[in-house]
């Protein structure tokens, strides 16, 4: 199907372009969000007589994303969610949640208009693509972790792994010390107390005689 694009459509055209496309993505994807016209003789003539006002109108709605895009452009924003130890989600984020998440940020967004090529099923961070205008594209990081202090970790750049072995070691570390310390007084205490006792009995033999 030949369709006229009413504004900057990716990987396809610029506004006011005649392409030609497959028709379900017409039918069910470029007419329907107005995206695109039939390419025919009347709607051709409707574009162009109305080609000046969605000029106007498509630059004003890109500068407004632009302002909002240098906001969010990088913005990061964190989703707790439960996981296995090997960090696989029990579950999945979806455009719906990172587009609640972004949004009680700050920043509103339709899930329509975050891009990905499938759901998240894991822990870490994920670089996600926004669209706030056909010509702005931004990209948030999604930080998805299983605790706020985990998600702090990961923005470090650091491994939730190694810092909890690191951790681990460091409480084993320091169990030993304190057992080798008590040990160390308790042999102390042992050796002094036999000292004394050995004093004690010489001064009674002393005594008795």
């Amino acid at each position: 199907m030949e369709v006229v694009l009413l504004e900057r459509v990716e990987k396809l055209g610029q506004m006011g372009d005649v392409v030609t496309v497959k028709n379900g993505y017409a039918r069910n994807f470029l007419l329907p969000q107005n995206k695109a016209l039939r390419a025919n003789k009347d709607n051709l003539a409707i574009f162009e007589t109305q080609r000046a006002q969605l000029e106007a109108d498509n630059l004003k709605q890109s500068e407004e994303a632009r302002k909002v895009g240098e906001k969010l452009d990088g913005e990061t924003v964190i989703l707790i969610r439960a996981a296995s130890e090997s960090q696989q989600l029990y579950g999945s984020v979806s455009t719906q949640d990172i587009a609640k998440t972004v949004t009680s940020a700050g920043f509103t967004v339709d899930r329509k208009q975050i891009i990905m090529d499938k759901v998240l099923k894991t822990l870490g961070l994920h670089d996600i693509k926004v669209r706030l205008h056909p010509e702005v594209n931004v990209t948030v990081v999604v930080n998805i972790a299983r605790s706020d202090e985990e998600a702090k970790i990961q923005a470090r750049g650091e491994s939730v792994e190694e810092v909890a072995e690191a951790a681990l070691d460091n409480r084993d570390e320091a169990i030993a010390d304190v057992f080798e310390s008590t040990a160390d007084v308790d042999l102390d205490e042992l050796t002094q107390s036999g000292t004394a006792d050995v004093e004690v009995e010489a001064d009674a033999e002393e005594e008795s005689k």
